[in-house]
């Protein structure tokens, strides 16, 4: 716990109403989405601005105290559990659009901000905010950053890093840094927002972001695809990019994940078929209707047996709402639920689809894919009970297989979750203790009393089992 010393420090800092420290707050941040981990933070602290955050950093670099950045809470690799206690950072104050620019296209944003909310802010003035997580209705921009979320659009578009062209952030010894900003050139010196996008609160706090909008699509349409046969499905992604074609979005459900999300729907899902593909393409009416044709024909060369086009923008909705819902389907399931997201080239998708199964089927476990196929990251997810220690036993040698089954096939451990804790022991699959070395370089320059989101990126070798132990 915190001494009297340092919790006096931090309230005459933030004000009594923002400090919180009794067990039933401390037990509300002691986890995030993240399945199996939880552990005590010794407070929770809710700065108003900047200056604040600073100073708080400030007392805990002092007596090193950790602190872990945390959003919404939507982190799916424990990347907010607050493992080595310390202070959880919060942003409920700090949660405003403070410009839309509609000169520069950028709009500047505190942590806190909703990233649905900017999405329909920007959407109002005919501007895109492309990133959707699926977490987007909950989760904070600040969340977004700092784990380099992706989502549906990004084949076409790209992730958060994409569009964070400035940042101001508080550092390991409280200085406040601003770097890039409404600039659509600029290398002075080395690329510090870059660096602080998808570094998991590990480097410094994020306080305020500068992000780059592009023009709202003119139009959009949208497909499904059913397949008898899952792989050919996977080559159908492969082959629709062959063909030059960018879809804004190429989505990946097999049929146990599509039975699932029906019967959590209810939209009149094809649950007899094996795969399917949601294939949205947007711009120009007439690009859009060439691509989607193009598409349509492609699909059909590939052994789908149906391919629709929803005729109105009602049923284009639900569709793609229907797969947003993938996780909460498959959360109804069981008490656990552990969501992957293994990421390959996507001229690899079929095998890697074809080995989520093999690996499923060695460990006697239930994985059910789905995920974002046109940039190669599926989400194998597996309905499971942490209370069942022997199945999650084998759960997580499964995982364990099939990330090294990715990084074999020359893709990543982790497409957009993050690192945190989850991924931490195959980080070095995909580094190797070289890369392993040059992050632990950085991170010690800029952060020495290791203060910043600890026992994140680097962990042990065993993945670590937690509990409330403070």
């Amino acid at each position: 716990m915190l001494s009297n010393i340092v919790k006096s420090k931090l309230i005459s800092i933030v004000s009594q109403e923002n400090f919180q420290d009794s067990q039933v707050d401390r037990l509300v941040y002691s986890y995030d989405s993240t399945p199996d981990m939880q552990s005590m933070p010794d407070a929770i602290i809710s700065p108003r601005n900047t200056r604040e955050i600073s100073e708080v950093v400030k007392v805990c670099n002092e007596h090193k105290i950790p602190i872990v950045p945390r959003g919404s809470g939507t982190n799916l690799c424990g990347g907010t559990c607050p493992v080595e206690g310390g202070i959880v950072l919060i942003f409920k104050h700090m949660n405003q659009i403070l410009e839309l620019d509609e000169e520069n296209l950028t709009i500047t944003v505190q942590p806190g901000v909703l990233t649905l909310d900017i999405i329909n802010a920007v959407e109002a003035k005919g501007l895109f905010y492309p990133p959707d997580p699926g977490s987007m209705k909950i989760s904070t921009i600040g969340g977004n950053i700092n784990e380099n979320s992706g989502g549906l659009r990004g084949l076409k578009y790209g992730v958060t890093r994409d569009y964070v062209i400035g940042l101001e952030v508080v550092m390991p010894n409280g200085d406040i840094v601003r770097t890039g900003g409404k600039l659509a050139k600029d290398v002075a010196g080395y690329d510090l927002t870059r660096l602080m996008v998808g570094s998991e609160g590990t480097l410094g706090i994020l306080t305020e972001a500068t992000l780059k909008l592009v023009p709202l699509p003119e139009s959009k349409k949208t497909l499904l695809a059913l397949y008898h046969d899952l792989e050919a499905a996977a080559r159908t992604v492969s082959k629709i990019i062959a063909n030059k074609i960018i879809p804004a979005t190429l989505e990946f459900l097999d049929q146990s994940t599509l039975k699932v999300v029906e019967d959590y729907a209810k939209i009149g899902l094809p649950v007899n078929a094996q795969a399917v593909l949601l294939i949205e393409q947007d711009g120009p009416p007439e690009v859009a209707h060439r691509d989607i044709e193009k598409i349509t024909e492609i699909c059909k060369q590939e052994g789908a047996f149906s391919v629709q086009i929803a005729k109105t923008a009602e049923e284009a909705t639900a569709l793609t709402t229907a797969r947003r819902w993938a996780l909460s389907a498959l959360a109804r399931l069981k008490p656990t639920t552990i969501l992957e997201d293994a990421t390959v080239p996507r001229s690899e998708i079929a095998n890697m689809v074809r080995a989520i199964g093999e690996i499923a089927e060695k460990y006697n476990v239930h994985i059910c894919t789905f995920g974002h196929a046109g940039d190669g990251n599926l989400h194998p997810t597996c309905p499971t009970d942490a209370r069942n220690h022997e199945e999650i036993e084998r759960v997580h040698k499964a995982f364990a297989e099939i990330f090294e089954k990715a990084v074999e096939l020359g893709g990543t451990i982790t497409g957009e979750h993050g690192v945190g804790i989850a991924k931490a022991p195959y980080l070095e699959l995909k580094l190797g203790k070289e890369g392993i070395a040059v992050m632990k370089a950085i991170k010690q320059a800029l952060d020495p009393n290791n203060i910043m989101n600890p026992g994140k990126m680097f962990a042990k070798d065993d993945r670590p089992k937690l509990v409330i132990g403070k």
